[in-house]
């Protein structure tokens, strides 16, 4: 299996080869893009989507959407809120790519630290 940064590497380059690095963007754009990633996680279930439900859907000729369970090819989109999370973590990989953040030792640290907090830490309702 790859480690965090091998795909924050992976998720980098390929967005850099499908040319969304050509003009730069500012730090705002790219938290703001991760930031919709979450909200169409959030739509896809106040539309009645279960957090594990998948579908596929593909683009006609005709400009209708063709919606299948199962995917057929590589024309076929994945999508549901699995999707839309798996697009906030390529995106987080992508900004850390850019700016040379080690995810991997972020996330290690963080996770180090939050293990010493207090049960529900803050005391915040939700």
């Amino acid at each position: 299996m790859k480690t965090i940064n091998e795909l924050v590497n992976e998720a980098h380059c390929n967005a850099v080869d499908k040319g969304w690095w050509v003009e730069e963007r500012s730090f705002g754009e790219i938290i703001a893009l991760i930031h919709s990633e979450a909200s169409e996680a959030l739509e896809d279930f106040r539309n009645g989507k279960k957090p594990t439900e998948v579908w596929y859907e593909e683009k006609s000729a005709f400009g209708m959407t063709l919606t299948r369970l199962e995917m057929a090819d590589d024309t076929w989109k994945p999508c549901g809120i699995p999707s839309e999370l798996a697009d906030i973590v390529i995106r987080v990989f992508d900004a850390c790519g850019r700016y040379g953040i080690d995810l991997e030792q972020a996330i290690k640290e963080k996770m180090a630290y939050n293990a010493t907090r207090p049960q529900r830490h803050g005391g915040k309702v939700i």
